[in-house]
């Protein structure tokens, strides 16, 4: 049986936790950012869990991560 290639994006985007879940890191901090407050910059800059939704999407596209 050959390998399944990882989603080379998503093992950009999303790293695995301890208890299995998925870590991802906040949208809205790349660009446009004098126009947000420093309070709004400052609490994006911490990192998200993926949702409960979501992450049987995600858990198909990084098979290893396992």
């Amino acid at each position: 049986m050959p390998k399944i290639k990882s989603l080379s994006g998503a093992s950009k985007r999303f790293k695995r936790t301890g208890s299995g879940r998925f870590k991802r890191g906040q949208s809205h901090t790349s660009h446009i950012l004098t126009k947000k407050s420093t309070k709004r910059k400052r609490h994006l800059r911490s990192g998200e869990l993926v949702a409960q939704a979501d992450t049987p999407a995600v858990r198909r596209m990084l098979p290893y991560s396992v």
